[in-house]
């Protein structure tokens, strides 16, 4: 595909990432969404949010990090975080599947409070209730390190398709490529 209509995702919906590139993701459609960001995941998780490594996609007084104890409190405060309004964007990381109960009860608050929500899940844990799901990864291209693939894998309301895409920091954008050696 030439363009990325897809992107951003639908607002007052619930999607999902997967793949190394899903962080990138997230932080790209922050960007996007242009407000405030609450990122929720469990306090155990070994991958760390460093303010420097996402200062040229958001300003760190954008985001807030909220550790819970595990997967129902994260559900719980993203599902409160959506309907509350306050923020734009509502990223969480989750390690089990959502449950179809649980994901239409995030879609409902995101179509409440108006805001996005994006699930970071592992390879093959969609939820039915998700409108979205994609697929990120980076590209490997040894002169660039901004390349990345963006699969959209799941489209409850449109098609799917493959995009190439670079980051570029002076625009805070991405822009569709052609893929590496084309």
């Amino acid at each position: 595909m030439h363009n990325l209509d897809a992107f951003p995702p639908r607002n007052t919906r619930t999607h999902e990432v997967c793949g190394a590139g899903a962080y990138v993701f997230a932080f790209a459609l922050a960007v996007r969404l242009a407000g405030p960001t609450i990122w929720v995941r469990e306090h155990w998780e070994p991958q760390l949010i460093n303010p420097t490594g996402f200062a040229g996609f958001v300003s760190p007084a954008e985001l807030a990090i909220c550790n819970t104890e595990k997967q129902t409190e994260t559900l719980a405060v993203a599902e409160e975080a959506l309907r509350s309004g306050a923020v734009s964007l509502v990223v969480m990381q989750v390690n089990k599947p959502i449950e179809l109960t649980e994901g239409r009860r995030l879609q409902l608050a995101a179509r409440d409070g108006k805001s996005t929500g994006l699930a970071i899940i592992s390879e093959g844990m969609g939820s039915n209730a998700a409108e979205t799901r994609w697929r990120c990864t980076p590209g490997f291209d040894p002169k660039d390190s901004t390349l990345q693939q963006w699969e959209l894998i799941k489209n409850k309301s449109g098609t799917l398709g493959v995009w190439h895409v670079r980051w570029d920091t002076a625009s805070r954008r991405f822009f569709v490529v052609s893929p590496t050696g084309k």
